[in-house]
């Protein structure tokens, strides 16, 4: 995953492949309560066996039982993946700190990317993946 190819994973092929080599996750915007979409995505994807990373400025404590950090600069060691469950106006700034951190791949939940964060993230040389759901795209790679 150290690659940095700066483009836009579209194929089925390519986010295999990205599925596949991620192991740890950072979760921006993962929510406290099971009930919101990011919640249930992120432990989705813990049970199928990936390490989630909680990002979230106003939780204090734990999600998931994994510690939250309130930024992705503020979380040590590796990170593979950026998913992300946050506004179009706030992409900017992720795709900025997801950059500066060398993580290779940002993903955009449906609806949580803007044309101007996905060109600035492949600009800045991560792949990205936008207006996918991450826990379909897995459900499909693992039916393979």
């Amino acid at each position: 995953m150290e690659q940095r190819s700066g483009h836009v994973a579209a194929t089925g092929a390519e986010i295999d492949a990205i599925l596949a080599n991620a192991k740890h996750i950072a979760v921006v915007g993962l929510s406290k309560d099971p009930g919101k979409t990011s919640h249930c995505i992120a432990s989705y994807l813990q049970d199928a066996g990936y390490r989630i990373i909680p990002v979230n400025p106003t939780a204090t404590d734990q999600i998931l039982g994994e510690r939250v950090y309130q930024r992705l600069s503020d979380i040590p060691g590796r990170i593979d993946l950026v998913d992300v469950f946050r506004p179009p106006g706030e992409a900017l700034e992720i795709v900025r700190e997801t950059a500066e951190r060398g993580i290779p791949v940002i993903w955009f939940q449906l609806g949580c990317a803007s044309d101007e964060a996905v060109r600035d993230a492949v600009n800045s040389g991560l792949c990205v993946v936008y207006d996918r759901c991450t826990m379909v795209e897995h459900r499909r790679y693992a039916h393979q």
